[in-house]
């Protein structure tokens, strides 16, 4: 049920946003047209400035400080640079008794990655209902959505009775660096609503991801006389294979209800493998880089033990690997994982304006990787979720897009939440 929601006014909010749709797309494509890789958002946070501005917005422009930044440099990485990466609040101040709301949404993407693997412009083109490019879908089509709410209440002539803050925030890619500054500026909302790409299902819990250097060491030779040598790459099969079998035992074991249905619920990637210096050369050191996944409700340095006596253990069943034992180390940011309750306050207050705007109610699901929500909750002290338009599974792909017609939606479900949650008042 849409609870205490004005079917009239959702009506008026419905026939708003849909009015934009050709300038929500035009604002998509300007924003994805202006490149914001991780450590180079200055660009597009000039552009999202002018267009909070040119809406009336008090805004707020600040760049993180390597000091405020060093208690926390394990939960979000070290970073190469600092300047010339701002984090934004609009604020549009409310009337006067109703409750805070904070949405935020991250503006660095990922590299483009092999051109010729796009068969459409990454820097932005439209096809049917889909707006291609990179950062569409992941996740700058999130915070259009959240223009298209305000633009909607706007034209209705109201305002919300709560404060209303827009958060643009730098480096979520590798850690989230502008989340924390935000939380460490001081801002804080009765909850937050982050727009990562979720299908419009509503989420209330997100994994964690730890990021780990292997440095697996074996002895050099000829490759002429191999036999000679200890294989660094051939060490390292073993402990990759015993990564693998320690995924599977914690799929079996680990249960949370919003996770039931994930095939893989904690999964462990090793993304780069480096070994060997000369073709004829047995390589004699080899480094991993990869992730491991953390279930809602489990404790980061507790899983970071865990992990370390398994790749002790594995090694010691090795003859080489026990005189030789490989090097395991924590490096960049380091991702907890974070939940809120499914029947907090904001969780319901979503469900309804979700159910207002289109009819029934919205997924209701876990994910499996880490994003900005955890800073909010365990820093800020704020109930945090995620909901938003577009598709998880095509971010950091070639041919990256949202549907329009989603983000539509996605807008719609924000300008009745803003009406529920913070209250509305005439202009």
């Amino acid at each position: 049920m849409a609870g205490d929601i004005d079917p009239q006014l959702v009506r008026a909010i419905r026939e708003a946003v849909e009015a934009r749709r050709e300038d929500l797309v035009a604002l998509l494509l300007r924003l994805v047209g202006t490149p914001s890789v991780t450590g180079h958002e200055g660009p597009v946070q000039d552009v999202i400035e002018q267009e909070f501005r040119s809406r009336g917005l008090a805004v707020d422009r600040w760049e993180a400080r390597p000091e405020e930044i060093a208690p926390y440099v394990e939960h979000v990485g070290e970073q190469a640079r600092y300047e010339g990466r701002p984090n934004l609040v609009a604020r549009w101040p409310g009337s006067g008794g109703g409750r805070s709301l904070l949405l935020n949404a991250h503006i660095d993407t990922v590299e483009v990655g092999d051109r010729s693997a796009w068969s459409h412009d990454p820097a932005g083109e439209v096809a049917g209902d889909l707006v291609y490019g990179r950062g569409s879908c992941d996740m700058k089509g999130g915070l259009v959505a959240f223009l298209g709410a305000l633009e909607a209440l706007r034209s209705l002539g109201v305002r919300p009775r709560g404060d209303l803050l827009l958060n643009t925030t730098v480096g979520e890619e590798d850690g989230g660096l502008g989340a924390l500054s935000t939380v460490l500026r001081g801002y804080r909302a009765d909850a937050v609503v982050i727009s990562e790409p979720t299908r419009l299902a509503l989420v209330p819990a997100q994994g964690g991801s730890l990021v780990f250097r292997l440095t697996v060491t074996g002895k050099a030779a000829h490759a002429a006389m191999r036999d000679e040598g200890v294989s660094a790459f051939e060490k390292f099969l073993p402990l990759y294979q015993d990564l693998m079998a320690f995924e599977a035992e914690r799929n079996r074991r680990l249960r949370h209800p919003l996770y039931e249905r994930i095939e893989n619920k904690v999964p462990i990637n090793i993304g780069i493998v480096r070994a060997g210096v000369w073709p004829s050369t047995v390589p004699e050191t080899l480094v991993a880089e990869g992730r491991v996944g953390l279930a809602p409700g489990e404790d980061m340095a507790s899983f970071k033990r865990e992990v370390e006596r398994r790749v002790a253990e594995a090694a010691e069943r090795d003859e080489w690997l026990r005189q030789h034992p490989p090097r395991l180390e924590w490096f960049s940011g380091q991702f907890a994982p974070a939940e809120v309750p499914a029947d907090a306050e904001i969780c319901r207050a979503i469900v309804r304006a979700h159910e207002a705007a289109h009819g029934s109610a919205p997924s209701v699901e876990g994910v499996t990787y880490g994003a900005d929500m955890r800073l909010f909750i365990l820093f800020g002290g704020m109930p945090c979720v995620m909901y938003g338009p577009g598709d998880v599974a095509v971010a950091h792909q070639a041919d990256e897009h949202i549907s329009v017609t989603e983000l539509v939606a996605a807008a719609q479900t924000f300008a009745v939440l803003i009406a529920g949650w913070c209250g509305l008042a005439e202009d």
